[in-house]
């Protein structure tokens, strides 16, 4: 009987099968170079390509692509066979250490916010050699990074390897201050929880919403929702059983360390949690996994909702980001030591990661910036948009003796003698988790809870790399020309505690309470897409990238107009998709049972003079109200997005869309969604919230 040991990798041109099918010095160059971060010599390419290349047809393989991150936000390919025709008819199979490092897909239909003009088609992938190569679909997949003809990132995945390469050096500077000379690298590590909603195929096709949105415009709420929370870690219905089993084996297959799977709090809500790898690898993997889980569910006759929120009223879906940073050796450097020092080396990245948040709130905050994110920040299950830091009682408390110059004592009778050299283990602690906290540390990690379950995680781990390094090198300067380096290190970490508590809650974020300290605070609140994108060509925002080479001023402003077309782009064909639904299904079935309604109350009328109908009357009313509101709402609701297409400028597009479009949005729903609840089901013309979510068994 086959096992996962048996399988696991078995489509993944990996380390194993590399040592297995290149010469010894072919390997030991190439996996050299990959660690020093070198350019690939032709020479070593070709002999990859042709080990690739008969491994892949081994495989059942006839083509390859180049796999790449473009800046919608997934991934995309181009399929290209090893065959080369020759003179006499025949054909061989081809595929040179050219093709593996360097592509030219069209790029004049992705997203470049400007870096590009539409009539450039000209867009390059390249190899990297840091991800491994693997097979979809009897597909050679190269993870490639790609850019434009001027050198431009037009991609997800170079900012985030330029990020990995930064905090990586910033690190190093802390550990050699600390007299560690034989780690030579460091990296950070992802665990990123996927959350996502599976239903019925047959429901799906029969909505537009989801069919053009990937989420309800409209739905009534079910008399049940998920207020028992029965849902909730609750035994898995079978079919869904069978997909997980499925996707288990799929996933693993590619390599992808699907590790714990359960029932969420919503209904038709589920969630996977892979293990922890390296950053570069996890983005590949949740990129991966999510398109896998869509073609498992179509396996199993349902579909994968990955929207932030396809159904109002229940919980949304997130994607929780647990960072930490790792060295070769495999040292936690967000896990606290059993020594002083290793306390003290501990207490630094600690204090930088909280500097690096504060600072760069604007920052963190547009990095989950989506139209879908905008409805689930501050619901149930998610953080609200304000961003704070939970660093659990017992750690609290250090600091706060750290910033006074106090003795702690902790909980436990244990005395902590504040001056950095001299700390002790630290105790353990047994503060719970706090679940409304956008920024969590969870003993060795932090849980970034605030991305939303579409997103690439690229994104927010540039950032948090970024972010971080930056603390991590002011913090380098500062303590390697010091005289007297415990003395210095106390003070910094002192006064980085100072400066920044204020990031530091451990409260109830969803509370009106919290919002308004928040404020008093100064701590930033951008609750909507294009409140937080306004500020994401801030001048210390576009000096932090540029002064580590993440983006150039131009890439920043790139990716803020590719976001803003998104969400004026999304929110269109949502409201076009609305007065869709509402003039050609709403609005007839509400009228068809207004009829029926009506020639009841007609045929007892006549029955007898003295015939009751009063509640026929009554709905009547109530009825034809909300239809002729609707209507007039739908009008409203065509005429904004007329006004919207002609606005041309992304930035005022936002604006009229966060300002005019959305708030009418909502209006007309609420009274699609009043119909709903008076109209007989019969004449209902799509799955109701109840059918839906409770129908896969």
């Amino acid at each position: 009987m086959e096992t996962v040991a048996d399988y696991f990798g078995s489509l993944v041109f990996n380390d194993a099968v590399m040592r297995e099918k290149l010469p010894k010095d072919i390997y030991k160059t190439l996996r050299k170079t990959v660690s020093e971060g070198k350019d690939i010599d032709l020479a070593v390419a070709n002999s990859v390509a042709n080990a690739m290349k008969v491994w892949a047809i081994e495989h059942g393989c006839t083509h390859y692509t180049h796999w790449f991150q473009p800046m919608t936000g997934i991934t995309a390919e181009k399929h290209d066979g090893f065959i080369l025709p020759l003179e006499d008819g025949s054909a061989i199979t081809e595929f040179s250490g050219r093709q593996l490092i360097k592509g030219e897909p069209d790029a004049s239909s992705f997203p470049s916010g400007g870096l590009r003009a539409t009539f450039e088609a000209r867009g390059y992938t390249a190899w990297d050699p840091t991800s491994f190569a693997f097979i979809k679909d009897d597909v050679l997949c190269i993870p490639t990074v790609f850019c434009s003809y001027g050198g431009e990132s037009l991609d997800k995945k170079t900012p985030l390897l330029r990020s990995i390469e930064v905090i990586g050096k910033q690190a190093l500077r802390i550990l050699r201050l600390f007299g560690d000379e034989k780690t030579k690298r460091v990296t950070p590590s992802v665990g990123a929880e996927q959350e996502y909603f599976l239903i019925r195929r047959e429901d799906y096709v029969a909505r537009r919403d989801l069919l053009y949105t990937g989420r309800t415009l409209f739905g009534a709420r079910p008399p049940k929702g998920q207020q028992l929370n029965d849902h909730y870690f609750g035994s898995i219905k079978p079919k869904v059983k069978e997909f997980m089993k499925d996707l288990d084996e799929s996933l693993w297959r590619l390599g992808v360390a699907a590790k714990t799977e359960h029932n969420e709090a919503a209904p038709a809500q589920h969630e996977l949690a892979p293990l922890y790898t390296t950053v570069n690898t996890a983005c590949d993997h949740n990129q991966i996994m999510m398109d896998v889980m869509k073609r498992v569910a179509a396996r199993h006759g349902l579909i994968c909702l990955l929207a932030e929120k396809p159904f109002e009223g229940v919980n949304g879906s997130g994607k929780h980001n647990n960072w930490s940073l790792s060295t070769d050796d495999g040292q936690n450097l967000l896990d606290p030591g059993k020594t002083p020092a290793e306390n003290a080396q501990f207490l630094v990245f600690l204090v930088a990661t909280l500097a690096a948040v504060d600072e760069y709130q604007d920052i963190l905050r547009i990095s989950v910036a989506s139209p879908g994110n905008d409805r689930r920040l501050g619901a149930a299950e998610a953080p609200p948009a304000v961003i704070s830091m939970f660093l659990g009682d017992e750690l609290t408390s250090v600091l706060e003796a750290i910033e006074s110059g106090k003795t702690y004592r902790g909980e436990g009778g244990g005395i902590m003698e504040i001056g950095v050299h001299v700390l002790p283990k630290f105790p353990k602690d047994t503060s719970d988790r706090n679940r409304t906290s956008p920024f969590a540390f969870t003993g060795n990690k932090f849980e970034f809870r605030m991305p939303g379950s579409s997103l690439s995680i690229a994104g927010p781990n540039t950032v948090l790399n970024t972010i971080v390094a930056e603390e991590l090198s002011r913090i380098a300067d500062e303590l390697e020309g010091a005289e007297d380096f415990n003395a210095a290190l106390s003070e910094v970490i002192r006064r980085y505690v100072s400066e920044h508590k204020r990031i530091i809650y451990s409260g109830n974020g969803y509370t009106k309470e919290w919002e308004a300290e928040a404020a008093r605070r100064g701590l930033s609140n951008y609750k909507t897409l294009p409140d937080a994108l306004a500020h994401m060509c801030d001048r210390k925002n576009v000096e932090l990238f540029e002064r580590h080479r993440i983006f150039t001023e131009k890439e920043l402003a790139s990716r803020r107009d590719v976001i803003l077309e998104n969400y004026v782009t999304v929110t269109g064909i949502e409201a076009d998709t609305m007065v869709d639904m509402i003039r050609k299904e709403i609005l007839p079935a509400a009228a068809k049972y207004v009829k029926t309604l009506s020639e009841t109350v007609f045929a007892k009328k006549n029955m007898t003079p003295q015939g009751d109908v009063r509640f026929e009357e009554k709905l009547l009313s109530r009825l034809s109200s909300l239809e002729n509101s609707l209507y007039d709402e739908s009008e409203r609701l065509a005429s904004l997005s007329e006004k919207l297409r002609e606005i041309a400028d992304h930035t005022d597009g936002a604006a009229f869309c966060r300002d005019c479009l959305i708030p009418c949005m909502a209006e007309a729903r609420a009274t699609a969604d009043g119909l709903e609840e008076l109209t007989d089901r019969a004449y209902w013309p799509y799955p109701t919230y109840g059918d839906i979510l409770f129908a896969v068994r």
